[in-house]
């Protein structure tokens, strides 16, 4: 019954390694042992294969009586031959399992002084391969192992091996996925480490600042792409994005970067802080506002220009009404001072009617020139004259001139 609660919280677990401790003291209740290990076999620069502590579970009542597991190196293994035989019987998958009075060498001075009498371990395999064992002790009295305990150990060693290989395929799968959303991303990132050294920079980034990711890891966030008039007072590009009174971290913000051309220009950062391994990193999501900013002023600029246009369009309106109206009686007047002229026999009166009709048609090329100011026409280039440009200013502005006495 052990086993299967084992395996079923095993299969369940999302991360197994967090459930190891629980299900040591589980098996090692049901088959009545002070102390449950699972041993991980890794290799070491140098050093070749060592055996470590991946889990292990002490019974209280007997936690300081008893050591806590030991790691042995592979230096040590190829001078003992007892841990010469028992590695080739844990890569061909034998039960280990005995009394430590019948050991010798590093085994038994090393189980003594742990307070073993009894042990049985089983090799753990994973991808085909020696992961670690899986071993239970007994540190008050001597015993047996049964059959049913030994197959127990195997069962719950199998349920760890598939555990493993599901953890492996989940986080190469999780490392297909980083990678390919880091490669795919139209926002340059950036991660740095504590320090500030750049750590990651996708294809983005050396779109975007011009460094190539082999030339820029490992060295500083602020010696790179931080502008150099916002380094003072700062010792590092961690301590920058942490900021002093305005953190970065944990915000959405327009800022400015620099290139490695050295231009500086607008962006959209958005930095998380992470908690990797004990390590402290900052991910860093970077949109270039260049662009953005761009089509803003121009669509402002198109806004203003619309805004004018229905200005002109609506004055247009009016002096279209007034001219309409004006340009009736102004005709009427034209004509009549015309005929006046004509006809009147006292030449004071002849005078009269000639600035009569002199007035009237300057109001009526006022009109005629207030409707061309608004009406709206393609831009073209043409010859023109500049003395009527001038006269045609002239006759807008002669009315403010004479008031100000300047004509």
């Amino acid at each position: 019954m052990a086993a299967v609660h084992v395996v079923r919280r095993l299969r369940e677990a999302g991360d197994w390694q967090r459930e190891m401790d629980s299900i040591l003291e589980t098996l090692c209740g049901a088959m009545d042992c002070q102390r449950g290990i699972l041993f991980r076999l890794r290799e070491l620069p140098g050093q070749g294969f060592a055996q470590s502590v991946a889990a292990y579970w002490i019974d209280p009542r007997f936690g300081g009586e008893l050591a806590s597991p030991t790691i042995i190196m592979q230096s040590v293994v190829n001078s003992d031959p007892l841990l010469e035989r028992l590695a080739e019987d844990e890569r061909q998958g034998k039960i280990f399992a005995g009394h430590t009075r019948d050991l010798e060498g590093f085994l038994r001075t090393d189980f003594e002084k742990q307070h073993i009498k009894s042990f049985l371990s089983v090799s753990v395999f994973a991808h085909g391969h020696l992961w670690g064992t899986l071993a239970v002790n007994a540190c008050v009295n001597e015993r047996e192992w049964t059959d049913e305990e030994e197959a127990t150990l195997h069962i719950v060693a199998l349920a760890i091996g598939d555990a493993i290989e599901r953890s492996l395929s989940d986080a190469h799968a999780s490392e297909v996925i980083r990678r390919t959303m880091l490669q795919a991303s139209l926002d340059a990132i950036i991660v740095i480490d504590e320090t500030g050294s750049i750590i990651e920079f996708n294809p983005a980034a050396e779109k975007m600042f011009g460094y190539q990711r082999s030339d820029i890891l490992g060295k500083d966030l602020l010696d790179t792409v931080v502008p150099e008039y916002y380094r003072k007072g700062y010792v590092s590009g961690a301590e920058y994005m942490s900021g002093r009174g305005a953190p970065m971290v944990g915000q959405r913000i327009e800022t400015v970067t620099q290139n490695a051309a050295g231009e500086v220009f607008p962006i959209e950062l958005t930095a998380t802080e992470m908690r990797v391994a004990d390590r402290r990193l900052i991910f860093g999501s970077i949109r270039d506002l260049r662009d953005k900013l761009r089509a803003e002023e121009e669509i402002g600029r198109q806004r203003e220009k619309l805004h004018q246009n229905e200005k002109m369009a609506a004055m247009g309106s009016l002096l279209a009404g007034v001219s309409h109206e004006l340009n009736n009686p102004l005709a009427v007047v034209v004509a009549q001072s015309t005929l006046l002229h004509e006809f009147a026999s006292d030449p004071q009166t002849k005078v009269r009617a000639e600035k009569v009709r002199a007035a009237a048609e300057r109001c009526g090329r006022i009109v005629k020139s207030f409707l061309s100011m608004v009406r709206l026409h393609p831009a073209s280039q043409a010859e023109t004259d500049l003395n009527q440009v001038v006269r045609a200013a002239l006759v807008v502005t002669a009315y403010g001139a004479r008031s100000s006495g300047i004509i």
